[in-house]
């Protein structure tokens, strides 16, 4: 039979199969960068529960080569983490897979909200729009003029006058631009 390391069982890789946009080789893949994030606390072969109890930091993970230059790093780390303090390989395989070109744009747009949605409120608000935009710009806008595209983002969106973005006000923003896609993706 040889000495080949089972990864994961085989019930395993047919969940992961069956709930993310990807076959049994990219899930390896993914397995494999995060690993690589840290060989120390990530053991080759994740049974029973350790893919959701063994757990990278945050920051460990914003760090990645796939993520180190995106301005949400942070952000998308902190979406993804089911408790707020590490990321698992089934968080991490969630980030690969919302990221995937195969995600249709429904979960796409979802995950942009949720990244979005600073205050964790259900809706963008101005504070949530200036955040978002000082991290899009790089803070290269001076603050009146974050104020004032805000304010623009909300006149044009805000189709109900309540002063924020609620989630199909969003949706029906995002899916015309033609960048959103193309600009949501990470490639494993």
């Amino acid at each position: 039979m040889g000495n080949k390391i089972v990864t994961f069982t085989e019930e395993q890789l047919e969940d992961y199969q069956d709930c993310t946009f990807f076959t049994r080789k990219e899930i390896l893949r993914v397995f494999k960068k995060f690993r690589e994030l840290n060989p120390s606390i990530v053991p080759k072969s994740m049974t029973a529960n350790e893919p959701m109890t063994v757990r990278l930091p945050l920051e460990t993970v914003a760090k990645m080569a796939e993520l180190k230059e995106n301005p949400f790093r942070h952000r998308i780390c902190q979406v993804f983490s089911r408790d707020g303090n590490g990321i698992s390989f089934e968080d991490f395989l969630d980030i690969f897979s919302a990221f995937s070109e195969h995600a249709p744009r429904d979960i796409k747009v979802y995950y942009a909200f949720r990244i979005y949605d600073f205050d964790g409120d259900q809706f963008l608000g101005t504070g949530d729009l200036e955040q978002t935009l000082k991290l899009l710009t790089r803070d290269e806008l001076a603050p009146d003029e974050v104020a004032l595209v805000s304010v623009k983002v909300l006149e044009e969106a805000d189709v109900d006058d309540d002063g924020k973005l609620s989630f199909g006000e969003f949706e029906h923003v995002i899916t015309r631009s033609p960048d959103f896609l193309a600009n949501f993706h990470i490639r494993i």
